[in-house]
């Protein structure tokens, strides 16, 4: 009985930690800041929307505006692609995001369709400042 019970219990704790998806998500009406370490979202905390990014730092809000809008701004000294999902209804869709500008560029996003919030993962230095897909 017991080898049962551990094999639920590691199929339980396998399943909670493949279903959490790596990023931040941000709600809508809500601003962050955070760091990028190794490629993920990291140190991050609410903020008020006024609030500007410390060298190092991005900053992100999201809105709901004629769908969802997003800006975001990035103190850091190099340019990062990243990956946008919009969270809506329990699911996630994968949706096409800018190059996020070096030295406090921003970048400013918009998506027809209506979100609870947004999730942002995988950052990498990008090979251009300032393109999208």
């Amino acid at each position: 009985m017991r080898p049962i019970v551990a094999l639920v219990l590691l199929a339980l704790a396998t399943t909670t930690s493949a279903a959490k998806a790596p990023g931040l998500s941000v709600k809508t009406g809500e601003s962050w800041v955070f760091a990028i370490q190794a490629g993920q979202p990291a140190k991050a905390r609410k903020v008020a929307p006024s609030t500007k990014a410390n060298k190092g730092q991005v900053i992100v809000t999201v809105r709901s505006m004629m769908g969802t809008t997003m800006t975001i701004s990035s103190n850091n000294s190099v340019a990062y692609t990243y990956q946008a999902e919009l969270i809506g209804k329990g699911k996630a869709v994968p949706i096409r995001s800018c190059t996020l500008p070096a030295n406090g560029g921003l970048a400013f996003e918009h998506w027809p369709q209506l979100a609870e919030a947004v999730r942002l993962s995988n950052f990498k230095v990008a090979t251009k400042d300032g393109a999208c897909p």
